[in-house]
């Protein structure tokens, strides 16, 4: 045999890092692979809280226009006091014309129309809501899923059992620290880039909303702070969401 060609034990020890090696990255790939899924319908679910849900707050913010008000509403539903709240919102001509254009205003009176402006916005904040919300609890299902398959990989790939496995079949004529075919220190930093965090929960990404209470449940004290709004400014309002001054929403 040739002295340049390698030995048996080296053949041996080559095909078992090559399996080891194939199966712990490739089992490794599929949980990366959830976990950037994971991140990717984060970002889709987002799109629900950031051009739904602030669409709706918004809408009812300026119709309410009032920061008193406003907080009598959040308090009546349970959602956070400054929940895409700034007071900027309900003075903003711009803003105004965005979140209204192509929302159809309807009734027979200018307080019925307002009123009504309200209760539609509320219905679909309801709606979106109960959308994210169904949304969020399966990130939380796949989070729970994504961290239980990262267990279960370590249980059955022990990671320092693994390198203190593939330094014993190294080249056993060499000594010292480098016995094995690799340092110590190097092994700890392989294990440590090796490491596999758990998925972090969605409410380190998103917040958690609230469910909100029925419409039926809540109606009277609404119609309350729709009236205390209506004769502050109400007909004003009315007449300047009724001019035909935007394009049709895409919203």
């Amino acid at each position: 045999m040739s002295p340049d060609s390698p030995n048996i034990h080296d053949v041996l020890a080559y095909e078992i890092k090559k399996e080891i090696a194939d199966r712990y990255f490739g089992f490794r790939k599929l949980i990366e692979d959830d976990k950037l899924d994971f991140v990717e319908k984060t970002r889709q679910y987002s799109f629900i809280l950031e051009k739904r849900i602030s669409f709706d707050l918004i809408r009812i913010y300026i119709i309410l226009k009032d920061e008193a008000l406003i907080q009598r509403f959040l308090a009546l539903t349970g959602l956070p006091t400054d929940f895409f709240y700034d007071p900027y919102l309900t003075e903003s001509t711009t803003i105004r014309k965005r979140v209204f254009s192509g929302v159809h205003i309807h009734g027979l009176t200018h307080a019925g129309r307002f009123k009504n402006m309200v209760f539609e916005c509320y219905e679909r904040l309801e709606v979106h809501i109960a959308e994210y919300r169904a949304k969020f609890a399966e990130l939380t299902q796949y989070r729970e899923e994504i961290n239980e398959e990262i267990e279960a990989f370590y249980r059955k790939n022990d990671l320092g059992s693994i390198i203190g496995f593939l330094k014993t079949l190294g080249d056993h004529n060499k000594s010292g620290s480098m016995e094995g075919g690799m340092e110590i220190g190097m092994a700890q930093s392989m294990e440590n880039k090796m490491h596999i965090a758990p998925q972090l929960p969605p409410e380190h990404y998103l917040p958690i909303i609230p469910s909100l209470p029925p419409m039926s449940s809540i109606k009277d004290e609404l119609k309350t702070i729709i009236r205390s709004a209506y004769e502050d400014h109400g007909t004003e309002l009315i007449q300047l969401l009724s001019q035909k001054d935007s394009k049709p929403s895409r919203e």
